[in-house]
């Protein structure tokens, strides 16, 4: 029997509330910044919450305004944070026939349908743009990825709410190692920052309402938490077949070596503690690792007074009595949810701690519930010794995803 083939990280783009690129997202994250402010558009007004955290550097600052027309925003994020990434690996040679895109949204072109159903009741059929349903469809961002780039091995989306990206990066993972490809195009993007789901969010009390100081809205593991702010963009790995990437002589950030999935059963939006503890549980299986060796856990930690208690003791219930070994926490605080794409972004931030051997902080958190009781790196980035991190990402429906990725 042949050995398994490993999956290597050569590869990392991203456009975020707090930067335009990975290196400018990196900084900022470790200077614990962040991109949550107050809305401008007028419909703002109209909805509970008038704050959010928008990319840092907008579409229509790098690329032409002929290509953003057909595009919609997530379609946009995808092809940014893509190229970047695929500039970043040194635009590899690979086969098309071997090489896919596997990038998750959660919810897709919604500010698309949205506008255009404005423009169909304001202006008549004949003003709806012709692009409208390829801009709107959940696909269309793997899509547009898979056409730039000629992928031919396979491009899919995967949709599992907040849980959309890891299970983009898991299954890329899967198909390097089922030898369907060599290179994928991975991650997760989202741009889902209007009124209807933004009002969506608030009327289910998930928004924080802290309008007041929205840089300081998301607070995830701090006893006054009362929500999460939505955030957008998107973030964007190449994986690689280990041996494809030693043979070009690639930069290797680090290894995926592990992939869990679990379904709750339960319920439709109220988080279950068991379901994400399986998930972490089957991820390490799947690497071949014990709880002892997490150093680190990029969480899912949305700042939600549920949701991160139930993470909490699933963390503890997975690492058993080892999590005083892992430092725990939430870059959320400083991005913002960006949903689906949350965990294309979040990958990348996993990515360069074990790259760099730093922990980004969890800012904001400044009175620790007690029932949120393990190490969340508060408010300070630390410098660290690990070689292996878990990633979360738990979506509505009850989906949860975990990654395990080595140093390397």
């Amino acid at each position: 029997m042949s050995a398994q083939r490993r999956v290597v990280v050569t590869g990392l783009g991203a456009t975020t509330p707090i930067g335009g690129d990975a290196s400018s997202t990196w900084a900022a994250l470790l200077a614990g910044k962040s991109g949550a402010r107050t809305l401008t558009e007028d419909w703002a007004n109209t909805i509970p919450v008038n704050f959010a955290a928008r990319v840092a550097v907008e579409p229509s600052e790098v690329m032409e305004r002929v290509e953003l027309r057909k595009l919609d925003r997530s379609e946009a994020f995808a092809l940014i944070a893509s190229r970047e990434a695929w500039k970043d690996a040194g635009s590899p040679e690979v086969d098309n026939e071997r090489l896919g895109v596997v990038i998750a949204s959660g919810i897709g072109g919604v500010t698309t349908l949205l506008e255009q159903y404005d423009i169909l009741k304001e202006k008549g059929a004949r003003s709806v743009s012709p692009y409208t349903v390829p801009m709107l469809m959940p696909n269309g961002p793997a899509a547009h990825v898979g056409l730039e780039f000629k992928a031919r091995a396979g491009v899919h989306t995967p949709v599992s709410a907040c849980a959309s990206g890891a299970e983009a990066i898991g299954y890329a993972f899967e198909m390097i190692r089922n030898n369907r490809a060599d290179v994928i195009i991975s991650g997760g993007v989202e741009a889902a920052i209007h009124a209807l789901p933004m009002a969506g969010f608030a009327a289910m009390k998930a928004l924080s309402t802290r309008s007041d100081a929205p840089e300081r809205a998301s607070r995830p593991y701090d006893l006054d938490r009362d929500g999460f702010v939505l955030g957008e963009g998107g973030g964007v790995l190449i994986l690689e077949e280990y041996e494809h990437a030693k043979a070009r002589g690639a930069k290797i950030y680090a290894e995926i070596c592990g992939y869990g999935m679990s379904a709750d059963a339960g319920h439709m939006t109220a988080p279950s503690m068991d379901g994400p503890r399986r998930a972490m549980v089957s991820a390490m299986r799947n690497a071949g690792i014990n709880a002892d060796q997490v150093g680190y856990l990029n969480a899912h930690g949305t700042s939600t007074p549920l949701g991160d208690v139930n993470e909490t003791n699933a963390i503890k219930a997975a690492l058993g009595g080892h999590t005083k070994k892992t430092l725990v926490s939430s870059t959320k605080s400083m991005t913002g949810h960006l949903l689906g794409g949350a965990g294309g972004i979040e990958s990348v931030f996993t990515v360069l701690a074990l790259h760099h051997q730093k922990v980004p902080p969890t800012i904001n958190l400044d009175n620790q519930d007690p029932e949120c009781d393990l190490d969340y790196c508060a408010n300070t980035a630390r410098d660290v010794n690990i070689e292996y991190a878990l990633k979360n990402n738990f979506g509505f429906g009850g989906t949860n995803g975990s990654l395990v990725f080595r140093r390397i």
